[in-house]
């Protein structure tokens, strides 16, 4: 019987994931595979706790660099997470001729430009389907379904922890904070949801869909990133009235010469299918110009979806070396020497519609001011609703405004909450 010889950095939850897919699905793997998946060794700063699977005690080690070094190993699984230490073992792996599979996705958007090169160079393979949408075959879409198509646009719902606290205030009227508390509580978001919350995770997916999407190296950096604390009941109300459902959405468009690439709360038609994806579940339209819209919708984390995502990794490389066909698709989909810097479009660049909701003292003229000054910038009036003062005399004003472009948007907003009237900083929410 062949092997295929793996080396595991991390017990976690992935890791353990991992172990229990293998070990529960072995026969249909071989059947599909033709060679046994052995896990050769285990590295975890904690080999002691009971994880709820029976593993022998002589492929745990403490130490990562057995595992790296361990020339009979083939394929090296990164479950570690976080930046640093998880890129020093990777990259010890690589030019131990190793190859990788990895779920992480902060480690790709930052150093993946570093690691797909030198792993080209060292002629190793490194897959990472689980960095984006769990379970959702997102990447193998791109690099094979779609490969003969131009990526027009992309707009998804890659964080569950997310969707998890808006699907919460728009079905029961939550606020944020106990939102927030429910998915803590059920394990859908971490202690320290910053990453999460504030959009960082979603663009660090959005980073490589682009790579993969245009041909273009990772670019995380200028992503522009919103994220959904500043959302209220007040306004997911006000989304509904108005036909909508507020998501918080990974955004890009191929511009020809440059991509727009945005993460932010979006008010979606109830009509589209991403506004009907709930609780914390992902989703994806991607637009190719041969195809039009796919949408792809599943788990985006979890111990099992995600162990599934890194095991079919884990089988196309060993194919890859049954082979002898390393590198048969492209890292990043694209040819080494065709992968270029393009430029992401700065936010103030863009036209889109617009929800502003304004909290102003109710006296007269205070309509006829806001309507001017955005007049003066350009700005249309789709639609206004008012609704009725409350005790201490503060109204707030909902406005949804016809395509005008986000520079001008900034420019009437600032003036705006410089009026006297005007009592809380407006909230501006973009309508794709």
């Amino acid at each position: 019987m062949k092997n295929i010889n793996l080396g595991v950095l991390g017990l976690g939850t992935v890791g353990t994931g991992v172990y229990k897919m293998i070990d529960e699905n072995h026969d249909v793997i071989y059947k599909r595979l033709g060679a046994a998946l052995n896990i050769k060794k285990i590295a975890d700063i904690d080999i002691t706790t009971d994880r709820g699977i029976k593993i022998d005690k002589k492929i745990l080690t403490t130490d990562a660099n057995e595992v790296v070094q361990d020339p009979d190993i083939d394929i090296i699984i990164e479950t570690i997470g976080g930046e640093d230490i998880a890129f020093d073992y990777i990259m010890k792996a690589i030019n131990s001729g190793k190859h990788i599979v990895t779920a992480n996705k902060a480690l790709i958007a930052s150093k993946g430009n570093t690691l797909f090169n030198i792993a080209i160079d060292r002629g190793v393979d490194i897959a990472f389907e689980a960095s984006i949408g769990g379970c959702i075959p997102i990447i193998k879409t791109i690099r094979e379904t779609l490969i003969s198509n131009r990526i027009n646009y992309m707009k998804g719902i890659l964080n569950g922890t997310c969707n998890y606290i808006l699907s919460k205030i728009t079905q029961q009227g939550s606020s944020f904070e106990d939102a927030l508390a429910e998915a803590q509580q059920k394990g859908y978001a971490e202690a320290d949801p910053t990453l999460d919350i504030e959009g960082i995770d979603t663009a660090h997916k959005l980073a490589i869909f682009m790579s993969l999407a245009y041909g273009m190296e990772l670019d995380f950096k200028n992503i522009y990133i919103e994220g959904i604390t500043k959302i209220t009941p007040m306004d997911i109300e006000m989304a509904d009235k108005f036909g909508y459902r507020i998501k918080l959405l990974a955004i890009t468009k191929n511009r020809g010469d440059s991509v727009e690439a945005r993460v932010h709360p979006t008010m979606i038609s109830q009509d589209n299918m991403l506004a009907k994806v709930d609780g914390s579940i992902n989703a994806v339209t991607i637009n190719g110009d041969k195809t039009s819209d796919i949408v792809l919708y599943g788990y985006g984390a979890g111990m099992m979806p995600t162990a599934s995502a890194v095991l079919s990794d884990v089988i196309d490389v060993s194919r890859n070396i049954l082979s002898e066909s390393i590198l048969r698709i492209p890292i990043l989909s694209y040819q080494k020497q065709y992968i270029q810097k393009i430029p992401i479009l700065p936010i103030e660049e863009i036209e889109s519609q617009y929800y502003i909701r304004f909290t102003t003292l109710d006296r007269p003229g205070v309509l006829a001011n806001i309507s001017g000054i955005l007049g003066k910038f350009n700005i249309s009036i789709d639609s206004v609703h008012q609704k009725g003062r409350s005790s201490n005399n503060i109204v707030p004003i909902v406005m949804l405004t016809h395509e005008a472009k986000e520079l001008h948007i900034n420019k009437a907003l600032n003036e705006i909450k410089s009026l006297d009237v005007v009592v809380d900083p407006p909230t501006l929410i973009r309508i794709d």
